[in-house]
């Protein structure tokens, strides 16, 4: 029984113990739970505290900010203020410094006004003391050297005002004179090109010109001294050299050629030297003409011929024969209007540039070459020294010089008359021209396809194949050496030995 009750309290015991450990970790569940849920509410309500923390925060720095601007923009007002008030009172300060200095100014010549008002009413007391001891002859003596002296300074600036006004008369005729020369002249001077388009019958007849391997436009090119541009342009040939000869030339014989249909190297050189030939004749034509233009008689036909050359000159890129017309129209003109007489005048402007048709073989510029040819031929003394002076390489002997130099000069500068990159890149090319022409063994040199290729054909009795190739070398190095030229130049040099027979 005892042992049973034992057992009975233990179990109770047990019992007990269990329920007290389940009761203390239900309460300690418990616990937690109430931590936890109170450590969350206490986070929502910091977060709710933060965030509404942070609203005041952004209230209040916008309203310091709104402040500031407003802050700002009295202060940008205020300093506008401020400165358009020291601009006023600067303005001010400006306008009394003027008006100060203007009274100064005045004060100053009220004070030498003063001054010299009391000096001459010294000196008119002493003049009254010492005329009460002159007689009247005395008198009359010191006031003409009274008036003397008191007119010296008006007659003086009179004669500087004269001589002012004469000089502006002057300057006024002349510059009428010179107008009125202009605008007598109806005829202006064009600028020439460097190209001439040859029409053709059909596009067939291209290939014909090119020929088999372009034997034929080689052949053609070699004897002109031309370039031959074939492209897609329809029925036509654009024929470019910078020489008007070798282009007019060119232009004839690939016209005759062309009507004629039998293209091959033999009548590609009769019909040059056919056209060639025609081209010299009518350099007489064109210096009869000009000569008629101008109603200037007793011209040597040597110099008509040299005038009618000059049709084929370019001279900054303008035609130097209608140059040469107009300078002389100018000159004509201006000498009429002086009372001069017009015939050497319009003689002069007729020559000026006759040099420019001559060969390198006359020593000198073109207008000393030009003057001594003139002379050869017996011209007006005062012409042939109008020539040589009229770019002031020698003195002036008459009027006709200054006018001569007057009237080119007037015809140069005409707007559009010239142009000076093209007559630099003629410089070049014949510069080209002239060292391929200095080698010996060379009987002539031509530059194509503008400065880039120089085509020189030798003699081949006095060449072998070896010494042509080795002149080839020559020039090359010549022209790296002694030319400017901007990208490659190729050179061609031509060695052609012929031989014919005729069997009768």
């Amino acid at each position: 029984m005892l042992l049973f009750l034992g057992s009975g309290v233990a179990v109770t015991l047990l019992v007990g113990w269990l329920f007290l450990r389940l009761r203390r970790r239900d309460l300690r569940d418990k616990a937690d739970n109430i931590i936890n849920l109170a450590r969350k509410e206490a986070e929502i309500q910091a977060r709710d505290l933060r965030a509404q923390a942070d609203q005041d925060i952004a209230r209040s720095r916008a309203g310091f900010q709104q402040e500031q601007l407003a802050a700002a923009e009295l202060r940008q007002k205020a300093e506008t203020g401020l400165a358009q008030e020291r601009a006023r009172l600067e303005t001010r300060a400006d306008e009394l410094g003027r008006r100060e200095s203007y009274f100064n100014s005045r004060r100053a010549e009220i004070e030498a006004l003063r001054d010299q008002l009391e000096r001459q009413s010294q000196l008119y007391r002493e003049r009254l003391r010492a005329a009460a001891t002159l007689n009247e002859e005395q008198l009359r003596a010191a006031l003409r050297e009274e008036v003397r002296t008191e007119s010296a300074a008006e007659l003086r600036d009179l004669r500087n005002q004269l001589r002012n006004h004469a000089e502006t008369d002057l300057q006024e005729e002349s510059r009428r004179i010179l107008i009125d020369s202009l605008q007598r002249l109806t005829s202006t001077v064009p600028s020439e090109i460097g190209a001439t388009l040859v029409k053709l019958p059909n596009e067939e007849m291209k290939g014909r010109i090119i020929g088999r391997e372009g034997r034929n436009i080689k052949a053609f090119e070699s004897a002109t001294g031309v370039t031959l541009m074939i492209d897609e342009t329809p029925d036509a040939v654009l024929v470019s050299s910078f020489d008007p000869v070798r282009r007019e030339v060119a232009r004839l014989s690939l016209e005759r050629l062309v009507a004629d249909g039998r293209i091959h190297p033999a009548s590609i050189e009769e019909q040059v030297k056919k056209a060639d030939e025609e081209v010299r004749h009518n350099f007489a034509v064109l210096g009869e003409k000009a000569i008629a233009r101008l109603h200037v008689t007793g011209v040597h036909p040597e110099l008509v011929s040299l005038l009618g050359k000059l049709h084929f000159r370019l001279s900054n890129n303008q035609n130097t024969l209608d140059h040469s017309v107009e300078v002389a129209s100018i000159c004509s003109f201006i000498a009429s209007e002086l009372g001069l007489d017009p015939e050497p005048a319009r003689r002069a402007g007729l020559f000026h540039d006759l040099g420019k048709a001559l060969n390198g073989d006359h020593p000198g510029s073109h207008a000393v070459a030009a003057a001594n040819l003139l002379r050869s031929y017996g011209e007006d003394p005062r012409v042939i020294n109008a020539v040589a002076a009229h770019h002031q390489e020698v003195p002036p002997e008459s009027v006709y010089a200054p006018l001569l130099l007057i009237a080119d000069a007037a015809s140069a500068a005409r707007p559009g008359a010239r142009s000076e990159s093209i007559e630099g890149y003629l410089q070049r090319v014949h510069a080209l021209e002239d060292l391929a022409r200095g080698f010996p063994g060379v009987t002539e040199a031509y530059a194509m396809q503008a400065g880039r290729e120089v085509r020189v054909i030798v003699s081949p009795e006095r060449l072998t194949d070896a010494e042509a190739r080795q002149l080839a070398v020559d020039i090359r190095r010549r022209i790296e050496e002694g030319l400017n030229f901007q990208g490659v130049v190729k050179i061609t040099v031509i060695r052609e030995a012929r031989f014919s027979e005729t069997a009768k």
